[in-house]
């Protein structure tokens, strides 16, 4: 059976604000997680400390997000020592130790109107819909979610502040992790010097969890497979790895271009109904705002968990050294962790 071939640089999806917000739930690979799926390491007692903890929360988490029980300022300037419990949670540790799962455990286990989504996935959703907007929308959740909260974009940091202050006042619960490299901004901490001169006041409502921990995605497996040789030894692969199924099959250099047209809140659907992705000529991006746009890509892939074939540069070196060493480090460190795992499956499959 012959494969299906189409091209990402001829898809240009049109996505409602509604169609924004239902995307807002833990992607098919942790679709159905739950705390009781997360294998805690032995040797590592904090991953079983947060587990324990993050069920204590969702127990805490009722109601619309209008009826919470008194705003943020309420809960941090008065009340009583139950009115000022923390309003939200937040998991910090390294690369790879299940943050993920277990805060896509949280949303699974608690009820009512809720959103998930990472870090920039918001601040994309403000960008699409207005700041107004979003808060309108998300104001009536009981809980939001944000994965990978990021503190290296000062912009987007103080936006997202804003929106998570307001949300708290609103009686909205919140759970965030980091994504803090392991040996950076002393071992991740919450980056609290960080985070309590952009949030300010925000930051004493979080209760922080450490998760420590390798990462699992390297732990055992072999190294990623190098790219393919050329682009007939590509076009082989599709068709031995993939009969049948509907692959993307697009130039690298074109599809960098297609991502400056396409805002970054419609990737989810730029890559829908695919069942594996194929790149010729991947090669080192070297502009920075690319490359930006090129994580959030990488990141809506490992969503959906497709597979990668490809023909050029091997996936460690599609980042700069500049880029890797640089403000970003952490996204970049990310996407190449997920861009490797997925043309790892792509081999397997």
């Amino acid at each position: 059976m012959s494969t299906q071939i189409e091209h990402l640089v001829d898809r240009n999806p049109r996505v409602s604000a509604e169609e924004l917000l239902d995307g807002f739930r833990p992607s098919e690979r942790f679709g159905e997680v739950s705390f009781d799926t997360y294998r805690p390491d032995p040797s590592q007692p904090t991953q079983a400390e947060a587990v324990q903890k993050l069920k204590a929360f969702a127990a805490g988490v009722s109601g619309r997000g209008g009826q919470g029980g008194g705003g943020f300022f309420s809960k941090l300037f008065g009340g009583s020592k139950a009115a000022t419990s923390a309003q939200g949670i937040y998991l910090d540790g390294g690369f790879g130790v299940g943050k993920t799962h277990l805060l896509a455990s949280l949303w699974h286990a608690v009820p009512g109107p809720k959103a998930f989504g990472t870090f920039v996935e918001y601040t994309n959703l403000v960008g699409a819909l207005t700041f107004r907007r979003t808060v309108d929308a998300l104001k009536e959740y009981s809980l939001v979610c944000i994965d990978e909260f990021e503190l290296d974009d000062p912009g987007d940091t103080v936006l997202m502040s804003r929106l998570m202050r307001e949300l708290a006042d609103a009686g909205v619960k919140l759970a965030a992790t980091s994504n803090t490299l392991p040996g950076s901004l002393g071992e991740g901490r919450f980056a609290a010097q960080d985070f309590q001169r952009e949030i300010q006041v925000l930051s004493s409502q979080f209760e922080v969890v450490r998760v420590d921990g390798e990462d699992y995605r390297h732990r055992g497996l072999p190294q990623a497979p190098s790219p393919l040789a050329d682009d007939a030894a590509l076009d082989a692969a599709i068709e031995e790895h993939f009969p049948g199924r509907r692959v993307a099959l697009d130039d690298f250099d074109a599809l960098v271009d297609q991502l400056s047209r396409v805002h970054p809140s419609r990737y989810r659907a730029l890559i829908q109904d695919l069942d594996a992705i194929a790149w010729r000529g991947v090669r080192t991006i070297d502009q920075q705002a690319v490359a930006l746009r090129f994580v959030v890509l990488a990141d809506r892939l490992y969503d959906r968990d497709l597979p990668i074939l490809s023909t050029g540069v091997p996936f460690d070196q599609v980042f700069t050294e500049e880029m890797m060493a640089g403000g970003y480090q952490k996204k970049y460190y990310r996407a190449v962790s997920r861009l490797t795992a997925l043309a790892r499956e792509a081999d397997e499959a």
